[in-house]
C-alpha cells in the first residue's frame, strides 16, 4: 500500500527562546544565531528532506524558517498551527511565575480544562492543533502527496507526536532543538484503524554538535532511530479485527 512522509520540524531559535522566556503568539521574529544554526543543519546533512508541500504556522519565526528551509516552496499558512496562548504568563520565565498559585496550579497539568489567565487551556490547544493535524493528514492522503513539511512551534510538536506517534512515548520525551523534529510515516490503513502514525527518523539527523543540548534524549524510554518497533504489527492486529478475531 502506499505510503506518505509527513516531516515535523521546530522553528528557528529565538532570543526569547534563550532566554527562557514563555512565548506563545507573540510574532517574535528568529535570531541571526538561529537561522545560522539552521544553515549548519543544512550544510552538514546535505539540506532538510525533501517536501512536495511546506505548511507553516503563521508566525514569523516559523515561516522565515520555512522560507530558509525550502526558498523554493512558497508555505501554506495554517493558523490552528499557532503555538499556545501562554495569556498572562506570555513573556515570562517559570522562575518569574514560580511562586503565583496560578502558574503552579497550571504547571501540575492537573486540570487540563482550567485555562491559563486570560489565555488557553491544554484541552483547547490539544484540540485545536489535533483538529488541524487531522484535516492535514486527511487531505495527504487523499491527494497523494507523497511528502509534506510541517514548520511549527516546540509545544506544538510535543503535543501531536504524544498523540498521534507510535511507539507511544509522554509529551516531554518529544521536545527537539529548534531546526530539529521527527519524520512520520503515514500508512492509510494504520491511520484509518486508529488515527496514528509511525515516527521512524529525527529530521534532520542529530549533529554531534548540538547533541549537549539534548542531554535528556539519554532518559527517553523510545528512541526513533534505535527503536525496533514493527508498525506491520498494527496492521496485522486490525486485520485479525476486521476478520472478527478481536472482540
Amino acid at each position: 500500500m502506499k505510503t506518505y512522509t509527513v516531516h515535523l520540524i521546530r522553528h528557528a531559535m529565538t532570543k526569547e527562546n534563550t532566554e527562557g522566556k514563555y512565548i506563545g503568539q507573540t510574532d517574535v521574529e528568529p535570531t541571526k544565531e538561529g537561522l545560522a544554526q539552521i544553515k549548519n543543519l543544512m550544510d552538514e546533512n546535505e539540506g532538510y528532506p525533501y517536501a512536495d508541500v511546506v505548511i507553516s504556522s503563521p508566525l514569523k519565526r516559523c515561516t522565515e524558517t520555512a522560507k530558509l528551509i525550502y526558498p523554493e516552496k512558497e508555505p501554506v499558512i495554517m493558523q490552528d498551527l499557532i503555538e499556545y496562548d501562554f495569556g498572562d504568563f506570555e513573556g515570562m520565565t517559570a522562575d518569574e511565575l514560580k511562586d503565583l498559585d496560578t502558574f503552579k496550579d497550571w504547571i501540575s497539568g492537573a486540570h487540563p480544562e482550567e485555562p491559563v489567565p486570560f489565555g488557553e487551556s491544554q484541552k483547547e490547544f490539544n484540540d485545536r492543533i489535533c483538529k488541524c493535524f487531522i484535516r492535514i493528514i486527511e487531505g495527504i492522503i487523499k491527494s497523494g502527496t507523497r511528502s509534506t513539511a510541517i514548520i511549527t512551534h516546540g509545544g506544538v510538536i510535543m503535543s501531536l507526536m504524544a498523540a498521534f506517534a507510535i511507539p507511544e512515548a509522554p509529551m516531554h520525551e518529544w521536545l527537539t532543538p529548534n531546526g530539529c523534529g521527527y519524520t512520520l510515516r503515514i500508512d492509510p490503513t494504520v491511520w484509518r484503524m486508529g488515527q496514528k502514525l509511525e515516527a521512524f527518523a529525527e529530521c534532520p539527523p542529530i549533529p554531534q554538535q548540538i547533541d549537549a543540548e539534548r542531554e535528556m534524549w539519554d532518559t527517553f524510554d523510545f528512541d526513533p532511530d534505535k527503536d525496533d518497533f514493527d508498525i506491520s504489527e498494527y496492521i496485522d492486529d486490525y486485520t485479525d479485527y476486521e476478520n472478527g478475531d478481536i472482540s
